[in-house]
Order: C-alpha cells, then sequence, then structure tokens
C-alpha cells in the first residue's frame, strides 16, 4: 500500500551544518540545565516516546526492552519518554502495559537499567495511554455475510421487506460498489471498506458513553504505578489517533458535556489531570503530549492548540509536549486483512514527512505552530516548558528553536534512533562524527507492519559480533552499535 505523497517531489537531504566545539556546546542554550516540573534536567533535549514492538504478548519488558533503553541512554538525553504505554490491562500484543500491578516489577527493572546507564543523566517518563477498538479490514463478502447487522433501513432502501436475512445479504453481495454506497451508512460502508473503528462519539455503545467514569480512575492508577516503579514522571498521550486526542479536537460533538466547544472537550482531559495529581501526588511530574494542529478537514487548528496549551498550564501540568497530525480520519484504505494506519494521509505524512517533500520540506513543519503555542502559554502568563521539535537532525537547528522561542527543550525522535549518541558526541565536539539520519522512514514502515523497529543506517552493521541480538528473521541488529570514542 503507498504512502499519501505530497502534490511536489522534492528531495531534501539532512545536512549537519555547523557543528559546536566542546566549549561552544558547553555554553549553547541546548546544554544548559533546565527545571521542568520538580525535575531538574541536565540539558535542554528529549528523546519523545516511540514503539519499538519489543514487549511481550502479556505487555510485560522484556530483555531487549531494557536492550533498547539501554541504548538510548548511553547517549545521555536529558530525558528519554518511555512508548506509549496501555492504561487498560487488556490485550495489546507487543505493547507495554500499566494497567495492573504486575507490571510494576518489570517497569522498575526498566527505569534502574537507565539510571545505571546513563549515570543518572536521563530522566524517565512514561507516556500513558487509552486507545479505541480497530478492527482490520475484512473481505467484502464476509463483511455484508457475517457482520453487517440488518436493519428497517437497508429493507426499505432495498423494498425487501418480505425477504428472509439470508435472500437480502445474497442480494447485497451481489451489488456493485456504487449500488453498496447507497444502501450501507456512511459508518457501515467504511466497516466493510477500511475495517471497524471505534470513535469516541459513538454515544450509542455503552462503553464509549462511560469513558468519561472510567479514564481518569485508570490514568491515575497508572500514574501511581509508575511513581512506584521508579519512574520520573508520566506523560498523558492525548496526541494522534488515540482516545484523548479525539476527545480534544474539533470533531468531537458528543452531546453529554465532554464534546463541542473547546471548554467541554478539555473537560475530560482536566478531570484526568486532578485525578492523577490526588493518587500520584502533587510532586510527581506530570504533562501531557498534544497536537499543535490535527493537519485533518475539520481538525483542530493552531488556535485550539493556544487555547488548550493556555488552560492546561493554568491546571498546573508540568510540562506541554506538541506533536502534529497522525490521525485515522485521512488514513488510506488498508489492504483486506490489515487494519488502517493512522501515517498514510496527509496528517501521518505531516507528522512524520519524508525526505521526499513539497518545497516546504520536511524539516520544521511544526516550528511556527509550536512557536504561537509556547507564546500563548507565556501571554496567559505561565512559564510552563514547551517541548517541541521536528525533523531537527543538526546542532544549528536545535539550537535555533530555543533561540526563537519556538520551544523550550527540543525534542529529537528519529535523528535519535539513527544515533544514540547524538547528545554526547555533539557535547563532546564530535558533531562531525553524527550518523545523519536519511528521514526515508524506513523505521515507520517497520512500525506499520509491527516489526521491531531498527534504523537501515545501522541494522545491517556488524552482525556476526558475539552477543549481537538480533530480529526475529535474523536479519537485523536490534539496537545500534556501540559508539567508539577511541579517535575522539
Amino acid at each position: 500500500m503507498a504512502m499519501w505523497r505530497p502534490p511536489e517531489r522534492i528531495r531534501h537531504d539532512a545536512e549537519g551544518g555547523r557543528w559546536p566545539t566542546r566549549d561552544e556546546a558547553a555554553a549553547a542554550r541546548l546544554f544548559q540545565p533546565f527545571q521542568v516540573g520538580g525535575l531538574t534536567l541536565t540539558a535542554r533535549t528529549w528523546v519523545p516516546a516511540m514503539v519499538p514492538w519489543r514487549a511481550a504478548d502479556s505487555g510485560e519488558v522484556t530483555p531487549n526492552v531494557l536492550d533498547w533503553y539501554r541504548r538510548f541512554a548511553l547517549g545521555r538525553p536529558a530525558v528519554l519518554v518511555v512508548e506509549a504505554t496501555g492504561i487498560a490491562d487488556v490485550p495489546s500484543g507487543p505493547l507495554l502495559r500499566i494497567g495492573h500491578d504486575r507490571f510494576i516489577p518489570g517497569l522498575a527493572q526498566l527505569a534502574q537499567t537507565v539510571r545505571e546507564a546513563s549515570h543518572g543523566e536521563t530522566r524517565l517518563l512514561i507516556q500513558l495511554i487509552d486507545f479505541l477498538a480497530i478492527r482490520r479490514r475484512p473481505e467484502p463478502q464476509r463483511y455484508l455475510n457475517e457482520f453487517l447487522k440488518i436493519t428497517p433501513r437497508h429493507r426499505q432502501l432495498l423494498d425487501a421487506a418480505a425477504q428472509s436475512e439470508e435472500q437480502l445479504r445474497r442480494q447485497l453481495c451481489a451489488m456493485g460498489d456504487a449500488q453498496l454506497r447507497h444502501v450501507l451508512s456512511s459508518r457501515e460502508y467504511e466497516a466493510m471498506s477500511m475495517g471497524y473503528r471505534e470513535r469516541v462519539t459513538d454515544l450509542h455503545l455503552p462503553h464509549i458513553r462511560q469513558l468519561p467514569e472510567r479514564l481518569p480512575q485508570e490514568f491515575a492508577a497508572a500514574a501511581r504505578r509508575a511513581r512506584e516503579a521508579g519512574l520520573d514522571g508520566v506523560e498523558l498521550h492525548f496526541a494522534h489517533a488515540y482516545t484523548m486526542a479525539s476527545f480534544l479536537s474539533a470533531t468531537n460533538d458528543r452531546t453529554d458535556g465532554y464534546g463541542g466547544t473547546r471548554a467541554e472537550r478539555q473537560r475530560l482531559p482536566l478531570e484526568i489531570l486532578a485525578a492523577v495529581r490526588r493518587e500520584a501526588g502533587v510532586d510527581f511530574t506530570v504533562g501531557c503530549r498534544f497536537l499543535a494542529e490535527e493537519c485533518i478537514e475539520g481538525g483542530s487548528g493552531v488556535h485550539d492548540a493556544c487555547d488548550h496549551a493556555s488552560v492546561f498550564a493554568k491546571a498546573g501540568f508540568d510540562f506541554l509536549s506538541l506533536s502534529r497530525g497522525g490521525k485515522f480520519d485521512d488514513a488510506r484504505q488498508p489492504r483486506i486483512g490489515e487494519a488502517a494506519y493512522p501515517y498514510t494521509g496527509r496528517s501521518g505524512y505531516e507528522c512524520m514527512p519524508s525526505y521526499y517533500s513539497d518545497s516546504f520540506g520536511p524539516f520544521d513543519r511544526n516550528r511556527r505552530a509550536a512557536r504561537d503555542v509556547r507564546a500563548a502559554v507565556r501571554t496567559a502568563g505561565f512559564a510552563t516548558p514547551v517541548v517541541a521539535g521536528g525533523g531537527i537532525h543538526n546542532f544549528e537547528t536545535a539550537e535555533s528553536w530555543l533561540a526563537d522561542g519556538s520551544a523550550d527543550v527540543v525534542s529529537i525522535a528519529r535523528q535519535a534512533l539513527a544515533d544514540p549518541d547524538w547528545f554526547v558526541k555533539v557535547r563532546a565536539g564530535l558533531g562531525s562524527r553524527v550518523r545523519l539520519c536519511k528521514y526515508t522512514n524506513y523505521c515507520e514502515a517497520l512500525d506499520q507492519r509491527h516489526r521491531e523497529v531498527t534504523c537501515e543506517l545501522w541494522d545491517r552493521e556488524q552482525l556476526d559480533v558475539p552477543g549481537t541480538v538480533l530480529s526475529k528473521d535474523g536479519k537485523r541488529r536490534l539496537i545500534a552499535p556501540p559508539f567508539d570514542n577511541s579517535e575522539g
């Protein structure tokens, strides 16, 4: 399945630019200590949550999970955020979970691993997430024969009041696409052609109506477990294609007081923060990640994000982490047997643009929006730190985001995957030895297929070195080779 492509196909290669000397790095904004909540950071560097598909199917921490985060910690970013971790104790494949106390020991081991590998320099946060059901795209005939619920509306449109259900289904199966679009509701047609997907606006479903009752206590319990495991804080995931992002979205038209106006859409996030504070303690660092722009038709824009940010700062979040796009709303049609993936449409491209891009290019696409959001928070009278980034790979760009007020802390994702040692190399005046990300989205393609995420720049290197842990297919190493500083 092809990814969404921008109207123009212009190649933009990442460039290292001028790297600082050791003394210049020491004097740079990027490497100055900074306060986030109760945490004193050693620098303004941040590795955001990335799902590596290394957890056990039971949601437990595995040796591969420990290796993954240890490798990032060896590079000593100031903050490392653990992947999106489910707050509900429900099966979700090889994704980390925190929905029960039995997960605490594994997470405690993870916290200790990061602490030891970074010599206490890297603060470890965990991203807490809730998600709604999504199903694989079915064979159309199977959907019409097994999954479609026959209603009086179908009978009326087909003038089939006297037909048996079996006869009616045979009639549906014989129809072409144009006829099915007429007979099926928009949601039924979507379930057949894209796969079934729940929405926060499905108030006819009891468990969707009850989300405002369930989620505050589940987020709060998860935060308490994170604190007991020895993590330094939590990031509440209010971004992308997940439950809380949908509550914040301008597309949320719930009629129960949790949708419609901005204040109503902000209600549940604020109730969750209050519940987390009560259970995890007012001194525990709590931030949230949300979208500066949804990048979908009818979705939230930067003005919404500015209001959300000001309200969240007033409510007492310790930091605000910004992203963009990554929605199901404009995802491409998946193959039969696969589920929709929220990074295949325009909004997904805006979240993770590749090196083939439009004239604007893949770098800095969230910069203007992030600057506007941070300015709104300052205008409202709050000093809440704003964490932001997007395609940052060299020192000069990272430093400029801090200099012009686009961010207080710089978030580096794909570049950190390409070279987990970016932080120590640049700080030591060895920027010329940084392995620059190519932004081909090789890693994203692995994520889409739910395969262990690696980087094409290093995953075929030194495969025969004793102790190297390989992917399930035995063709890729799972973590970057160690940094050899013997020449430095």
